[in-house]
C-alpha cells in the first residue's frame, strides 16, 4: 500500500472517530492487506488523531489475549491498537454516549513500565516482569466502528486501533507481576454481575501479553517507553452498553474503578 493510500485509509477511520458515523468497510482500493499494512495504517491515523485534539499516545492496548475474546471475535492471535491522553481517565469517569457508534466494555488487568523495553532475549515471561513499575484494573471502552465488525477483515479492525475509545483505571498499586495471574476480576452494570474471570485466563499469565506486545512494538521499531499503560487483555467478553449504563469492575488486589455512559 503507497504511502497516500494509507493516508486516505487512516483519513476515513479517523472521520468515523470524530462523527461517531460508523463505516461498513474500507474501500478495497485502501483496506490494508495484511497486519503490516495495518499498523503503518494504524500510524497514520494516530498521528492525525492526535493533532486533532486526542492528545498524545499514553499506552497501548492488547485485544484476543484470552479464549473467550478469541472465540467472540474469531481471531486467534493478539492485537493491539494506541490509546491517547484525552481518552484515559483514573477512579471515576463518565464518557458522552453520543461520542460514539456501539459502545462496550472489557474487564482488564493493566500495568504501568518502569523503564524502556528496547530488547527482550526470549518470549519467558520471567524477562518481562522487571519492567513493570505498577498494576491496576481496568474498564476498556471500546467502540465498534463499523455497522457489522464480523463482515470486517483483521487487518482493517486494527487499522482502526483495534476498537479501542478508551480506559478507566483504578489507583495504581505495587504487586509482584508473577503473581498477577492469580488475581480474579469481575464486571457488573448498573450493579448486577455480567462477568468475572482471573488473570490466568490472558495467554496463560498476563505477562504473557505483555510480552507479546513488547516483542511487537520492537520488531516495529516502535518499543515500549517507561512510564506508558499497557491493558493487557479482558477476562470478561465483550458487554454492550447503552447511555445511563454504570460500568465497574473490581479486581482482587488492584481495587476497582467506574464509567458512567452519559
Amino acid at each position: 500500500m503507497s504511502e497516500t493510500m494509507e493516508t486516505i485509509a487512516a483519513g476515513l477511520l479517523k472521520q468515523v472517530r470524530l462523527t461517531a458515523k460508523p463505516l461498513d468497510k474500507l474501500p478495497d482500493t485502501v483496506a490494508p492487506p495484511d497486519l503490516d499494512t495495518a499498523y503503518a495504517v494504524q500510524d497514520a491515523l494516530n498521528r492525525s488523531l492526535s493533532g486533532a485534539g486526542m492528545g498524545g499516545i499514553v499506552g497501548h492496548k492488547i485485544g484476543c489475549t484470552t479464549k473467550v475474546m478469541q472465540e467472540y471475535m474469531q481471531i486467534p492471535h493478539p492485537c493491539s491498537g494506541a490509546m491517547f491522553a484525552a481518552t484515559v481517565f483514573t477512579g471515576e469517569a463518565s464518557f458522552p454516549r453520543s461520542r460514539l457508534c456501539r459502545p462496550g466494555v472489557e474487564c482488564e488487568i493493566a500495568v504501568t513500565l518502569a523503564r524502556d523495553i528496547v530488547e527482550l532475549p526470549n518470549d519467558d515471561i520471567a524477562n518481562v516482569a522487571p519492567f513493570v513499575d505498577k498494576a491496576m484494573a481496568s474498564i476498556e471502552l471500546v467502540d465498534q466502528r463499523w455497522t457489522d465488525f464480523r463482515k470486517v477483515a483483521t487487518p482493517s479492525l486494527v487499522s482502526d486501533n483495534f476498537f479501542n475509545a478508551g480506559c478507566v483505571l483504578s489507583k495504581p498499586v505495587r504487586m509482584d507481576p508473577m503473581k498477577m495471574d492469580r488475581i480474579t476480576g469481575r464486571m457488573l452494570v448498573n450493579g448486577g454481575l455480567v462477568g468475572e474471570g482471573i488473570g490466568a485466563d490472558i495467554l496463560g499469565h498476563p505477562l504473557a501479553a505483555l510480552s507479546w506486545l513488547a516483542r511487537h512494538q520492537i520488531a516495529r521499531g516502535k518499543p515500549l517507553r517507561a512510564g506508558e499503560i499497557v491493558t493487557l487483555g479482558s477476562v470478561v467478553q465483550t458487554i454492550w452498553v447503552e447511555a445511563g449504563n454504570v460500568i465497574e469492575v473490581e479486581m482482587d488486589a488492584l481495587g476497582s474503578c467506574a464509567l458512567t455512559l452519559s
